[in-house]
């Protein structure tokens, strides 16, 4: 029995040999799902493990004045992403990343949870502008986190101080709620696009196309190489109608109190100048704008974020005599209505009071006095003989209650009260006693400073309609929708004797007896019109305490242009609280005499001297008072001697951006007259200074006395740069 082998059993045997064929089936298996049946998956997570999709994102065009000069420009910065397609537990990861990048735990991870539905390919923009040390820390792990990468992205700089604030607009980073919104379904998380002002309206044209970059990296994350470069398309320049002189003069007439500029071309509709007060720093938008801040921007009772030069709908006051003036002179009515003024007149039992009452009365009144004393017992007469439907049809013929259609964002149409407004709005029947506020732009009618502004213009331009605009239209696509009928032109029509009457009241009423006549420039042919325009009723105002009445103080108006007819400029001024159309006045001053200026400060336009020095010169003028048959209108050629050389008279220098602009003295703003427009007369003008009537009709611009000024050093020109860095200063008004 010793020695005797032992024989394995059969069944162990085959036992051994199933185990070892099925291990090598199961192994087969794997084999076959690895290398056939999930090959393209397995290909996939390889190649991610070595090659990382990184974007590039384009910077927005930049944004020039009328001159070329830079007004919203662009600096490089850091952002941070966080990579979704590494196949990494990223709520793992939070606490370190959060950590490391000063974020807040629970708000990292409720971002991630909310972009589960976002494709894995889009990444998530974490933080941006980081600091060195969250710079540091990406650097340090690149190992253990490599779902974070830093890109640079060109962030917005804008000028400081609010300068041009609602014009430009800010722009701000497509979240994934915005997504669900149709007008940015078409774009991804983390694209930067604009949200007020011209960033908004042409985004499409600023914002170029992002391009991206495929990198291979190794085993710690670190890029050893590029497999793939799509460069990004910047966006495209923007260049604006404003001129920044003019913007500049208008933010210094409006600093420190709260309202709206608008000085426009009205040949053109090309917008010089817009101011709204008070205004933010879009600087504060251009990386990422904290809560705490927009609270404070939304519930500010100054409403900075309102753009009020097109979204301030307000009584006009007594501008809108102009257009009544316009009405009642096209209808017949005006011409030889006069009346006599006592402080007020009774209509429909009920007596309306004129703003003089209580320091005397206008006596007996026309048309011209009417407008340039402002007298509402006039208006409130031709109101009742013209009717709303007559008033409603000339004020909706020059703009009123509907958009300009102006290409910024978020415009107002204002209110023109009418019998068909009334029934469509309140379903009430329009009440005659109602049309004799409307006359003096009281009542129901509201507006905005660029309608008034579009209206007047056209009145005093032969009744020429155009549509405000602040880009230039010709630097688009002829298909581009956003200007395709920048260059429609209404015709109003106005008889040529009105047109003079109602213009040269105009430059009354900056002249001695005139309701602005602190405003009067001596030497520039400056017209326009005051209003005051009530915030609450008289009949509520007299149950107010003085502290309550302090808080609804009138608001003031003005409009203005120079020449009195065919306008280069027309300014538009609203003073929140201002009290009275004066004030407004002087405002509106500052930007035309800045604007004529810069125009006398240009190249003249004489013609090479011939020989001897001599050049000839075409004029036209007005005779004020032509003999019996004679005509008006006079012209002739002269021939002018020169003396010396003729120079070229360069244009005028632009703002550098280390400069600032002058400041203004505080007693160009000082009140001198009482709390009522013309209550007290105010100081006579010397006879020298009185404005100079104009020519009439004319198709060439009507041309201003001027003074010659002294040649200034020819020198190369160059672009410059808007305020960015240049705070307009402040000063006492």
């Amino acid at each position: 029995m010793l020695g005797r082998e032992e024989k394995v059993s059969p069944f162990r045997l085959t036992a051994v040999q199933y185990i070892l064929l099925a291990i090598f089936l199961f192994l087969a298996f794997g084999l076959w799902r690895l290398q056939v049946a999930r090959s393209e998956y397995y290909a996939n997570l390889a190649e991610q493990n070595r090659i990382k999709q990184v974007p590039i994102l384009a910077p927005r065009g930049k944004i020039l004045d009328r001159e070329g000069r830079i007004i919203v420009d662009n600096y490089p910065s850091f952002s941070v992403l966080l990579l979704r397609d590494q196949n990494r537990d990223l709520l793992a990861d939070a606490d370190k990343i959060a950590q490391g990048l000063h974020m807040e735990p629970d708000e990292l991870k409720a971002r991630l949870d909310h972009m589960k539905s976002v494709p894995g390919y889009q990444p998530l923009f974490l933080k941006d502008d980081i600091t060195p040390d969250e710079l540091a820390f990406i650097e340090s792990h690149r190992a253990d986190l490599p779902e974070l990468d830093i890109i640079t992205v060109h962030r917005r700089l804008y000028p400081k101080g609010g300068f041009m604030a609602h014009v430009i607009g800010y722009v701000g980073q497509v979240s994934e709620d915005m997504l669900t919104q149709p007008q940015w379904e078409l774009y991804n998380p983390g694209d930067i696009v604009g949200m007020s002002g011209v960033e908004q309206y042409y985004n499409d044209i600023l914002m170029g196309q992002n391009g991206s970059r495929q990198v291979i990296v190794n085993s710690r994350g670190k890029e050893v190489g590029t497999l793939k470069d799509v460069p990004a398309v910047p966006g495209k320049q923007l260049k604006l109608t404003i001129d920044l002189d003019l913007q500049i003069a208008a933010e210094l007439a409006m600093e420190g109190r709260p309202g709206a500029i608008v000085a426009m071309d009205p040949r053109t509709g090309e917008i010089l100048a817009m101011v709204s007060r008070p205004a933010f720093d879009p600087n504060a938008f251009a990386v990422h704008v904290s809560r705490d801040e927009w609270n404070r921007l939304v519930t500010d009772p100054g409403k900075p974020l309102l753009n009020k030069a097109i979204q301030a709908q307000l009584a006009p006051g007594s501008v809108f005599k102009i257009i009544m003036a316009t009405a009642g002179m096209q209808e017949g009515i005006a011409q030889n209505l006069v009346i006599n003024c006592g402080g007020g007149k009774t209509f429909y039992g009920r007596f309306f009071k004129c703003w003089i009452a209580g320091h005397g009365s206008h006596g007996s009144v026309n048309i011209s006095k009417a407008i340039y004393q402002s007298c509402d017992s006039y208006f409130y007469t031709l109101a009742e003989k013209l009717g709303i439907s007559r008033i409603a049809k000339y004020a909706t013929m020059l703009g009123l209650g509907q958009k300009t259609e102006i290409d910024l964002p978020h415009e107002v149409s204002g209110v023109m009260p009418s019998e068909e407004w009334k029934i469509r709005n309140f379903k009430q029947k329009w009440y005659a006693g109602e049309t004799i506020s409307v006359g003096i732009g009281q009542g129901a009618v509201a507006t905005t400073p660029i309608q008034l502004a579009r209206a007047i213009g056209a009145i005093t331009t032969d009744g020429a309609l155009r549509r405000p605009h602040v880009a230039f239209p010709n630097q688009f696509p002829p298909q581009f929708k956003q200007v395709a009928h920048y260059d429609d032109e209404v015709r109003i029509p106005i008889d040529e004797q009105n047109w003079v009457t109602i213009t040269d009241a105009m430059a009354l009423v900056v002249s001695p007896g005139g309701t602005a006549a602190s405003a009067h420039l001596p030497g520039i042919d400056f017209a326009g019109k005051t209003g005051s325009a009530q915030t609450v009723s008289n009949a509520l105002k007299s149950k107010m305490s003085a502290a309550e009445k302090a808080k609804f103080k009138d608001n003031g108006w003005f409009v203005g242009v120079t020449p009195r007819r065919n306008p280069e400029i027309v300014v538009a001024v609203l003073l929140e609280e201002g009290e009275h159309g004066f004030f407004a006045a002087r405002a509106a001053a500052q930007v035309i005499k800045a604007y004529v200026e810069k125009q006398r400060s240009r190249q003249t336009q004489v013609a090479q001297a011939t020989e001897g020095h001599k050049a000839e010169v075409a004029a036209v003028w007005h005779d004020p008072n032509p003999r019996p048959g004679d005509n008006k209108l006079q012209g002739g050629h002269f021939t002018v001697a020169l003396e010396g050389e003729p120079q070229t008279v360069p244009a005028a220098p632009g703002l550098a951006a280390q400069e600032k602009p002058k400041q203004q003295p505080a007693s160009a703003l000082e009140a001198t007259e009482s709390h009522t427009e013309m209550a007290s007369p105010e100081a006579e003008i010397a006879p020298q200074d009185q404005p100079v009537q104009p020519a009439l009709r004319q198709t060439s611009p009507e041309l201003q006395p001027t003074q010659t000024p002294a040649a200034p050093t020819k020198q190369k020109s160059q672009p410059v740069a808007a305020p960015a860095e240049a705070v307009v200063p402040r000063h006492d008004p």
